[in-house]
């Protein structure tokens, strides 16, 4: 009798686990968007901007397609949320242009081309 108790609270916190990452998979998201940017340090700048953001648990920025991938919870933030703080750093996104003064005081290693941005 106690091992077939024992048996049914396993899969009673078996069926609890699986019904709380439902739960959570609707909530997350991952998406991908373009951002400007050069280098190491703007991938790690990009990537800081993007994970400031309460919500967002992963980012990944590859410098040779200008390409990153985000993953977040939509219940805690919006992909807009994350164009805004990334453009805030001083990166344009294919949303959100950065503001010439935070694009000046990159390093000019991080100056990337603006007419594509625009």
């Amino acid at each position: 009798m106690k091992n077939k108790m024992k048996s049914i609270v396993a899969i009673a916190i078996l069926m609890l686990s699986f019904g709380s990452l439902e739960a959570q998979d609707a909530t997350t998201k991952t998406k991908k968007f373009k951002v400007y940017g050069n280098c190491g340090m703007c991938e790690n700048r990009i990537e800081k901007a993007a994970k400031a953001i309460d919500g967002v648990s992963e980012a990944d920025w590859d410098k040779e397609t200008k390409m990153i991938e985000v993953t977040f919870n939509s219940d805690k933030t919006t992909l807009e949320d994350i164009h805004h703080s990334i453009a805030d750093a001083g990166h344009g996104t294919d949303l959100k242009t950065a503001k010439d003064s935070t694009y000046d005081d990159l390093p000019c290693c991080c100056h990337y081309d603006r007419k594509k941005e625009k």
